[in-house]
């Protein structure tokens, strides 16, 4: 029986979870350990962002050892971590504050961590942020 439904094809994980991030030093993700699944999608919940000045920078590593992750290549990484993230400027609902932004990750190693690095923050930006394992060796997945 072939299962299309996406419900039975992926599992998601809280990488960071929702709250406001005031730290210059960003805030490390959660390691995601793929086994089983062929690509992890992450999803980046920002709320409501009022200062100009906050930036915040994506960082996804990967590695065949939780101790040794290393940036990941452009190559295996669908969307930038560039276009995840959040630049300096005014502030346009659905664009800059309030929107979900995602970065694909079609790698090879078994382990990969999604991290904010902030360049500047001077008031509390919410985010939160999800991964989804997509295209499991084995379906149905099991909820949740």
């Amino acid at each position: 029986m072939t299962i299309r439904d996406m419900h039975s094809n992926m599992r998601t994980k809280t990488v960071i979870k929702a709250g406001a991030n005031a730290s210059a030093a960003g805030q490390a993700g959660k390691i995601i350990d793929r086994q089983g699944y062929g690509g992890v999608e992450f999803i980046f919940n920002y709320g409501e962002i009022t200062a100009t000045d906050a930036t915040i920078a994506v960082v996804v590593k990967d590695g065949d050892v939780t101790g040794t992750l290393v940036s990941v290549a452009d190559s295996y990484l669908l969307g930038t971590e560039v276009l995840a993230g959040i630049a300096v400027g005014a502030r346009v609902s659905g664009t800059t504050k309030n929107v979900t932004k995602r970065l694909g990750y079609v790698g090879v190693k078994r382990y990969v961590q999604a991290s904010l690095g902030t360049a500047a923050v001077s008031a509390a930006v919410k985010v939160a942020v999800v991964a989804v394992l997509h295209s499991p060796q084995v379906a149905p997945t099991d909820n949740p």
